[in-house]
């Protein structure tokens, strides 16, 4: 019978954690603005593509194809991922439209928006900045493969996925880093509460067999 990889999970936790504290962290010394418009900066043309393919990845529309697999290949988890999605967008739902509902995002917060790099093409969202909901869905991401897939370059390969979604969404400007720390915190808790859930779900219907 197939395990959950929790060695890697517990890895991928870690680091998702630590880069949501560290981003808080700067966020606070250096100033939410301040931090933003540093990370912001115009990288060129290529750039600008590479980040709306990589803002594409950690679109909402993903939870569909992973849906069909968790089906096809692993159907025994599949409580873990709708547990999953469930945290995730209770956070993410919760946060944007009743506990901070019009929270500003950079193009409104930002007195002098000539400061703000933007990309043609990209529609510019004004509130519910706080999470980045790309972000917590690119974790999510990120940590189920790391339960999913027992290969040690998940978790480096995988982190790197979710951080350039995450960086995608600031260099866009669609989001502060702050919001990616909060879109990276509440992934990491909503996956670490459906291991949990999953672990005694799955316990208790062994117990009874």
């Amino acid at each position: 019978m197939e395990k959950l990889s929790l060695h890697q999970f517990k890895a991928g936790l870690i680091m998702t954690l630590a880069g949501s504290f560290l981003l808080f962290l700067f966020s606070w010394i250096i100033g939410k603005d301040q931090l933003f418009l540093l990370l912001n900066e115009d990288l060129g043309k290529g750039t600008d593509y590479l980040f709306i393919f990589f803002t594409f990845l950690g679109d909402g529309i993903w939870w569909i194809p992973l849906l069909i697999l968790f089906i096809l290949f692993r159907r025994q988890f599949l409580p873990l991922l709708l547990f999953s999605f469930a945290f995730s967008e209770i956070f993410i739902e919760s946060f944007k439209y009743f506990i901070l509902p019009n929270e500003p995002r950079p193009i409104t917060a930002i007195a002098d928006t000539k400061l703000i790099h933007t990309v043609a093409g990209v529609e510019l969202h004004t509130i519910a900045s706080f999470p980045s909901g790309h972000s917590t869905q690119a974790f999510v991401f990120f940590l189920l493969a790391c339960l999913m897939i027992d290969k040690k370059w998940i978790v480096a390969v995988g982190f790197i996925y979710a951080a350039w979604v995450g960086f995608s969404r600031i260099y866009l400007a669609q989001h502060f880093p702050r919001d990616v720390a909060g879109g990276m915190l509440f992934a990491g808790i909503s996956v670490l509460l459906s291991v949990l859930i999953y672990q005694k779900w799955f316990e208790n219907k062994k117990a009874l067999q």
